[in-house]
């Protein structure tokens, strides 16, 4: 599948107005109506580009840490990292493997695949008494975003391709970038492997992170701090409309030479 058969302009809008999401509340509503406030309507081929957090705040992934009681081995490795024991019960819980650690980072294979810090779990932005509390990624990535995608479509009538993004480290290099962590609707990986070079030769190797790097370029219009920009519109996006999953983008075990 070619990744840019169609090459054209690409243009990111940052979505201002989203308010401070709270469990439960409507997403898709609160997304359209930053929309309009934007002047904008969604278009066939669109890509909405959402930020983790406002997806685990609707959903309820927001954790009281006066309600966690840290078990040994979670006291044993917070005094080994000079972590919150009760911050390192839920990495745990979220887990499936502790790789590596040392003080302030514990890297371990989420249950969801991902091999990162702290199970992604945060505590900024999460609210005024942020220190009290702690947030999980979405339970299941993939099916928010099929979820929010058909709430737009009824509301709509656009069938619009939907991202979840987070912010990763990676092996290697210091700083985060915008990861894909949900896909519905968009080509989490394009397969190049066949198409020809500029002289005719086939690729034999090349599969492009597609997902990927449209939630690094996104991430960039979100920002890090108090931006409070939690949803980017994407447009011209050159892909080909197909079902996927973020599962596409994980390195099976077996093939990852970086553990």
């Amino acid at each position: 599948m070619a990744a840019n058969t169609n090459p054209g302009t690409l243009t990111l809008t940052p979505l201002r107005g989203v308010p401070l999401i709270e469990p439960g509340d409507d997403l898709a509503g609160a997304i359209l109506h930053a929309l309009t406030g934007s002047n904008l309507a969604l278009q066939p081929r669109d890509v909405l580009v959402v930020a983790q957090k406002i997806v685990s705040k609707a959903e309820g992934r927001l954790v009281d840490l006066k309600t966690v009681t840290p078990s040994p081995r979670a006291i044993e490795l917070a005094n080994a990292t000079a972590k919150d024991p009760r911050v390192v019960e839920l990495i745990l819980a979220e887990s499936s493997e502790v790789l590596r650690h040392r003080p302030g980072a514990i890297i371990v294979a989420h249950r969801l695949g991902f091999v990162l810090a702290n199970a992604g779990i945060d505590m900024s932005n999460v609210g005024p008494d942020g220190a009290d509390h702690a947030l999980l990624l979405p339970a299941d990535p993939d099916r928010s975003c099929r979820e929010l995608r058909e709430q737009l479509h009824q509301r709509t009538g656009v069938d619009v391709a939907v991202l979840i993004i987070d912010s990763f480290g990676r092996a290697w290099r210091n700083g985060t970038v915008g990861t894909a962590i949900g896909v519905s609707g968009f080509p989490a990986l394009a397969d190049l492997r066949g198409q020809p070079d500029l002289f005719g030769r086939p690729l034999q190797i090349t599969e492009v992170g597609l997902a990927d790097e449209l939630a690094a370029a996104a991430s960039l219009m979100m920002g890090q701090a108090s931006e409070g920009i939690p949803a980017v519109l994407a447009r011209g996006v050159p892909y080909q409309r197909r079902e996927s999953g973020v599962q596409e983008l994980i390195r099976p075990k077996a093939q990852d030479l970086f553990r």
